[in-house]
């Protein structure tokens, strides 16, 4: 059987490797694991349309009884399309790569290239996994930047909001106690009337924190004094360990785990960055893939597909596409502290 044959099998039609790419284990990834956190909204077109428009309400005057109302004009709109991204990656598979795995014209063919396929989808699924997060985490920031640093949308700049001065935190032995508290409840003041009602009372506040942040944080006097009384063992064992969550004064702090280097996806060891979980303000679309079977179709998280060499029949790339636009519709209503 040669191999130019096995290409044209349903087993690596377009559609039957998108389907097999979803079925293999994920890399984890933290923001993706946020319940209420992202809203997943598949689209058929490339450009995505966000409509802005104010909800604010405002105090009516008083009037006399038998007077005529004050006429209200019609709500400010303002409508603009965005492109999604594209995140793409191709991994080619050389004739001589599986040479010796099987006699000529063995019906083995299918079952050996299968798995080299497979294994190639599992490398790069892992690089895509990656890439979504680093654009989830800059997401909940309001600025989403690619791989090399540069931004892709700044949600501040585009919608004309005011990004928020980090806020300096003090977990020094000589701080008043009540101040993180004080601080806290302020970011949580700041960041829920930014939202201007939406998520309601369903609303929760999360910190991502730096290693450096996380560990002045949980060792700060504040910090265990308030759970020395009463919960001393757990302070001891469960509160405050590396990776984990902690929550105080309404707010959940997460120690944030990026990648082994913890520069390439990560939060600077000094710093926390504060977004809402239960407020719709968070929204990944993804458009369609750029083949004809996919046109106008609702697009997918991910698309693979084989691109075989018809000429010489030497070689075949697997390739995985991906068309998101990760969008923070109301960067207001994020926050940033840091450490000295």
């Amino acid at each position: 059987m040669a191999i130019m044959d096995v290409f044209l099998g349903d087993a690596f039609s377009a559609r039957s490797l998108t389907a097999a790419v979803d079925r293999y284990s994920y890399v984890p990834n933290f923001l993706e694991t946020l319940p209420g956190l992202f809203t997943q909204k598949p689209v058929r077109t490339a450009e995505v349309w966000i409509e802005e428009r104010d909800f604010a309400p405002a105090l009516i005057q008083t009037s006399p009884r038998g007077a005529a109302p004050s006429q209200r004009g019609g709500e400010q709109r303002k409508a603009r399309a965005f492109m999604t991204t594209r995140i793409a990656d191709a991994s080619r598979i050389w004739a001589y790569e599986i040479q010796n795995v099987r006699a000529f014209g063995d019906e083995a063919a299918v079952k050996d290239m299968q798995m080299e396929v497979a294994r190639r989808q599992m490398k790069m699924k892992a690089d895509f996994a990656l890439t979504k997060e680093n654009m989830r985490l800059g997401c909940i920031q309001g600025v989403v930047v690619d791989a090399d640093g540069t931004v892709i949308y700044d949600w501040f700049e585009e919608f004309g909001q005011t990004k928020p001065t980090e806020r300096v935190f003090d977990f020094s032995a000589t701080a008043t106690e009540g101040d993180i508290r004080k601080a806290t409840n302020a970011i949580k003041r700041r960041m829920v009337r930014n939202l201007k009602g939406l998520g309601g009372a369903g609303v929760a506040i999360h910190a991502l924190c730096g290693d450096d942040f996380w560990d002045a944080f949980i060792t700060c006097p504040e910090i265990r004094h308030t759970y020395q009384a009463q919960q001393a063992l757990a302070l001891q064992n469960d509160v405050g360990n590396a990776w984990e969550s902690f929550r105080f004064a309404g707010v959940t702090w997460h120690n944030y785990r990026g990648t082994d280097d913890n520069s390439t996806v990560a939060i600077p060891a000094k710093k926390a960055k504060f977004f809402p979980v239960g407020a719709p303000i968070f929204q990944i679309a993804h458009a369609p893939a750029e083949r004809f079977e996919f046109v106008n179709a609702p697009g997918q998280e991910t698309y693979s597909w084989l691109v075989a060499d018809r000429d010489r029949d030497s070689w075949a790339d697997v390739e995985q596409y991906s068309y998101p636009l990760h969008v923070c519709l109301m960067p207001q209503a994020l926050d940033a502290g840091k450490i000295s």
